[in-house]
């Protein structure tokens, strides 16, 4: 049993040095980021994430915990983001924009690249009701789901560092853009309505273009609603002809110069 218990203290003793380890590199993690911000350097570069990867796949090439290590890697690299995006944002994020903007697209990246929560209006709202966003419409009407998008958001202020992806429409009511701004800050995603119709042409899950998917009554409707989107935003960011690095760039360091 002796040697039991001094395999035992080997054992805390390595525990001990996994969480010096931990602590150092998550400290260098802040110092990193610090240091780009300091120096206006581009925050989020997936390929060094690439690169890590690789490397420690080499390291631990034909070794026998190979899959254990690189499964605590994976979640030491997910909190390590997750620090990032705490640093970054102390708030929640909420996206804003015409159907199609690329709300969805951006919000998933910066999930993956922030390791933040995103929820998605619709989605939440659709698996509440147990049906679509379509069938709600249709069946309780349009005034019905906008007071069921206004819930959500209230709910949502007891959160911090989410990313909420709203409906085309969230922010046509005043109320709405209210709560959102009691724990965040807004960014207006734009494009072209050109973009937005290449994006929307094969989605049935747009309510308000069923029937109207063209050029002309997109403009229209952009146009109608572009006053309050512009009113609400904290922020906007064109998305036409960028990738969803590129915009998440932009978007960070303006919402980093706002918080300033």
């Amino acid at each position: 049993m002796k040697e039991l218990d001094l395999l035992r203290q080997e054992l805390l003793s390595c525990d001990t040095q996994l969480v010096d380890i931990l602590m150092k590199r998550f400290d260098v993690v802040e110092k990193i980021m610090a240091l780009k911000e300091k120096n206006q350097m581009q925050i989020l570069q997936p390929e060094q994430e690439s690169r890590q990867k690789e490397a420690l796949d080499i390291e631990l090439k034909g070794n026998v915990h190979q899959e254990e290590i690189a499964d605590i890697y994976a979640r030491v690299l997910y909190n390590s983001k997750k620090i990032q995006g705490k640093k970054l944002f102390d708030y929640n994020i909420v996206l804003i924009g015409f159907m199609g903007a690329g709300k969805s697209t951006i919000s998933a990246f910066l999930r993956d690249a922030l390791a933040m929560d995103v929820v998605e209006m619709d989605q939440v709202i659709a698996e509440q009701q147990g049906m679509s966003i379509s069938k709600i419409f249709e069946t309780y009407g349009e005034e019905y789901f906008r007071n069921l998008e206004t819930q959500l958001l209230i709910d949502m202020q007891s959160k911090q560092n989410v990313i909420i992806s709203c409906g085309g429409g969230v922010a046509m009511r005043e109320r709405n853009v209210a709560e959102m701004k009691k724990n965040g800050k807004v960014v207006l995603l734009k494009a072209d309505p050109q973009t937005i119709l290449d994006r929307v042409k094969d989605s049935d899950e747009r309510p308000l273009l069923n029937g109207h998917k063209n050029v002309e009554y997109i403009a229209d409707l952009m146009e109608a609603r572009r006053a309050k989107y512009e009113a609400a935003a904290d922020i906007v960011v064109q998305t036409d002809g960028k990738s969803a690095l590129e915009i998440c760039e932009e978007m960070i360091h303006k919402l980093r110069s706002a918080d300033e």
